[in-house]
């Protein structure tokens, strides 16, 4: 009996998880550098845009054999929806118990869990392009400040998280444009440079 392999095709992922991440955090950099106020239209683009874009991206970067995508999508994505849920409970919008016995600290150890990953996964970024590179270094000091912040360190590390978060949003959106029109028009438009190592 003759067997047959069947090979289904799908799009590169990249492009749709980049515009979840930049989306979400150009409006959460918006709140911390008190540009707007509050927490409740930063919500649905964290639970959507940073949480369901990057579960489709995660999902389908594993079916291209992307560890780097499928882990660091899926690592994210769950990122933002946590936070999501975490400032439901900070709002009271899960009832007043679970309000007051939030704890920030507790998000310090979450942000200093995602610091240990995103170190990992900055370090293999060394074998992709420089842009990745710079990104991926952005997102560690975004959790360096966070965590430093969580723990009351400082006002500082609220600044350096804020800016730095910012600076991911730019990053991603460059990012995303170079993976698109490059991929679009099949030469390079935008230039993301060289692997640091081969």
């Amino acid at each position: 009996m003759e067997t047959k392999q069947v090979k289904i095709e799908v799009a590169d992922p990249t492009t749709l998880g980049l515009f979840g991440l930049a989306i979400v955090t150009l409006v959460a950099s918006s709140q911390k550098l008190g540009w707007t106020e509050g927490l409740s239209l930063v919500l649905p683009w964290a639970l959507f845009l940073g949480g369901a874009a990057q579960v489709i991206a995660g999902l389908f970067d594993f079916k291209h054999n992307n560890l780097f995508g499928a882990t660091a999508f899926s690592a994210y994505r769950f990122f933002w929806i946590g936070m999501g849920m975490s400032w439901l409970i900070r709002m009271g919008s899960l009832g007043e118990p679970l309000a007051a016995g939030a704890d920030t600290r507790q998000l310090g150890f979450v942000f200093l869990g995602y610091m240990l990953i995103s170190i990992v996964l900055a370090v293999s970024s060394i074998k992709m392009n420089k842009a990745m590179f710079v990104l991926m270094w952005l997102i560690v000091l975004l959790f360096i400040g966070l965590s430093l912040d969580a723990f009351a360190m400082g006002h500082l590390w609220h600044r350096v998280a804020a800016w730095a978060e910012l600076a991911i949003s730019l990053v991603t959106f460059y990012m995303l444009a170079a993976k698109y029109l490059n991929s679009f028009f099949g030469k390079e438009i935008l230039p993301c440079g060289k692997a640091l190592c081969g």
